[in-house]
């Protein structure tokens, strides 16, 4: 992803924001505010009946983020790509998929169902 093309070309070229074909991560887009903005929200900053969960994909498998250090980053990250928008904002939260361990269902519906319960409108 190059910032210049992205943030700055317009409609017609496939490099810009406006083709969705890049993503920008918390670095490319820290400090800046946005018109718009779609967040995916992956299975590395979930919600349980325990509160937030953080997770690292590590080889084939998540593994729970021990080190308070890393914890606090990774929740700074998702408040990064949750503060950028001026207009809006659509959050993707991923159905996941039954038959892939490593994105089962399970780790995005709890995350899914809280966005909901505190006023997010699912469509």
């Amino acid at each position: 992803m190059d910032p210049i093309h992205w943030f700055l070309d317009g409609k017609e070229d496939v490099r810009s924001s406006y083709y969705l074909e890049d993503v920008a991560t918390e670095f490319h887009i820290q400090g800046l505010e946005l018109d718009w903005v779609c967040v995916t929200w992956d299975a590395d900053f979930r919600y349980s009946n325990k509160g937030w969960e953080h997770w690292s994909f590590c080889g084939d498998r998540w593994k729970h983020i021990r080190k308070e250090e890393r914890k606090k980053y990774l929740k700074n990250a998702y408040r990064v790509l949750l503060t950028r928008a001026r207009q809006g904002m659509v959050i993707v939260v991923p159905l996941g998929d039954a038959e892939d361990p490593t994105r089962t269902p399970t780790f995005y519906d709890e995350t899914f169902n809280y966005l909901k319960n505190i006023g997010f409108l699912a469509i």
